[in-house]
């Protein structure tokens, strides 16, 4: 009887030793999910903030719309690659820079292959513009190319990047690090969001980095968690200076940043060998340099030169108020070089323009929509958010690239209204009284002549002003176009939602 217990006892207890060990393999992988999770939600974050940038609201309309496979589908078919196939593809690559091949890094060529199918369009147009001044740079400052896959991991390849904690651009610098790089920042400019500077002070740091460690993947973790934490690592592994030797000591997003760049590495140089076949989109992003004599404002280089504002601040991200300030040592401006030869026989004009706009303090700047970034507070719904901004919440779906109503607490939605700031033309009676002609509140108007006899009018009998609802018109778009609210339209027709039909005739004003 006794030895029956004990055998149940023993039995027991390996049964409880199996669990255990079981459950903390299952807790602890060899890559942390949270580590793959963060990398990926900043360069989703990052993608999605890329889409509302002018080209590709304007031309890139394939995206997304030429690959069918569903996520499993997709990864049954990756997870039959045998993991000997993907590292000899990896020591192939010309690097100077290990290319490791471990689980954590096929985890991230898993994640890093998927995006690439579904944004592959994006992420190779753009690094035919980007990789080339990259590449020029790195050469000039003899560090390894390869590194220009580092802005994919950074920013994916988004010049307006911001993350949580403020670092800004390509190569999303910190305020400090920077300053210590030569990036400006200031009210009119943020050098970290220009590609050129940006890209110099990344072959700087990375430079330096590297000459402190002798050892390109420990300079490329310090450029992500700082040299202070990659020293705290050496330390606490008793002086190891290899990164998969301090590999746990590291912070837990520094984990994952090395096998990200790789798998980085390896999606921009494999994507065909998954079945990924990009679509180019033939966008007109070939652009040159014009070095500015006087301050310019961008309202008066789009006027004379024919040019987009929102094209002038894609081209030209680290300039923050609309104007080139010359005056405060900033003189280069990104232009398509179809442009450049008009604006050198006109950018006197333009200097003149902005010199006497900048006298008189003209308001010549503003949008008729202005831009709002909201950020979800606890408790909101995308249905309040809407109503607080007199928009409708489908239009916030379509500005915030959403597929669902739902929302979270901290997720950022983009919201275009009309500027209250906004000063639209004025309209006055030319003095034969035959036509008018329209005059910004900037010019002089000429006083028309005064009329013989007058003949007195009766007052018009005032009546509401109607709108009748046409094919693809929303709420939205309807209040925008007579200046007024969603709200307010709601009111005065008494609807409860946002659903209107083609066709039904809607009182916009009383």
């Amino acid at each position: 009887m006794n030895s029956n217990r004990h055998i149940h006892i023993a039995l027991f207890l390996l049964l409880i030793t199996t669990c255990c060990s079981f459950y903390a393999s299952a807790q602890t992988p060899s890559m942390q999910q949270n580590d793959m999770l963060y990398i990926t939600s900043r360069d989703n974050a990052n993608y999605d903030s890329l889409l509302n940038n002018y080209y590709w609201k304007k031309y890139a309309s394939s995206i997304n719309k030429h690959y069918n496979r569903t996520a499993s589908e997709y990864y049954e078919a990756f997870d039959q690659i045998p993991d000997s196939v993907l590292e000899n593809r990896l020591r192939r690559l010309p690097t100077v820079i290990p290319m490791t091949y471990n689980s954590d890094v096929r985890a991230y060529i898993r994640t890093y292959v998927r995006i690439m199918e579904r944004r592959c369009d994006v992420m190779l147009t753009l690094s035919e513009y980007y990789f080339p001044l990259f590449e020029e740079v790195l050469d000039r400052y003899k560090v390894p190319q390869e590194l220009k896959y580092l802005s994919i991991v950074e920013s994916a390849l988004n010049p307006q990047a911001t993350s949580r904690a403020g670092a800004a651009g390509l190569w999303q610098f910190m305020y400090r690090t920077g300053k210590n790089y030569d990036l400006d920042v200031n009210s009119l400019v943020d050098d970290r969001r220009d590609p050129y500077a940006s890209t110099v002070a990344a072959a700087r740091y990375l430079r330096d980095l590297n000459n402190i460690y002798n050892d390109w993947t420990l300079a490329i973790a310090a450029y992500n968690c700082g040299p202070g934490n990659i020293n705290k690592a050496i330390a606490r592994s008793g002086g190891k200076r290899d990164f998969w030797e301090i590999y746990q000591y590291l912070p837990r997003e520094t984990r994952g940043y090395i096998p990200a760049f790789i798998g980085a590495c390896y999606a921009m140089n494999y994507y065909h060998e998954h079945g990924i076949r990009p679509k180019h989109i033939n966008i007109p992003i070939h652009s040159d340099t014009v070095h500015l004599d006087r301050d310019a404002y961008y309202c008066y280089i789009s006027k004379y030169i024919n040019i987009d504002v929102e094209e002038l601040r894609t081209l030209n991200p680290q300039y923050r108020a609309d104007i080139v300030p010359v005056s405060s040592g900033h003189n280069v401006l990104y232009l398509p070089v179809g442009k450049i030869p008009t604006f050198i026989k006109l950018e006197d004009s333009i200097y003149k323009a902005t010199h006497d706009s900048i006298t008189k303090k003209p308001v010549v700047t503003e949008p008729e929509l202005e831009r709002i970034v909201h950020v979800v507070k606890k408790g909101e719904t995308l249905t309040k958010v809407a109503s607080r901004y007199g928009v409708s919440a489908t239009d916030i779906k379509r500005w915030s690239h959403k597929k669902s109503t739902s929302v979270k607490v901290g997720e950022r939605l983009i919201i275009y209204r009309k500027n209250p700031r906004y000063t639209p033309p004025t309209t006055l009676p030319t003095a034969d009284n035959d036509s008018t002609s329209t005059v910004t509140n900037n010019e002089p108007v000429a006083t028309p002549k005064p009329q013989v006899t007058p003949t007195p009018k009766p007052t018009p009998t005032h009546t509401p002003t109607k709108h009748t609802v046409r094919k693809g018109e929303t709420l939205s778009s309807i209040a925008r176009k007579y200046g007024t609210s969603v709200a307010n339209i709601k009111k005065l027709n008494g609807l409860k939602s946002d659903n209107i039909r083609v066709g039904q005739v809607l009182i916009i004003k009383k």
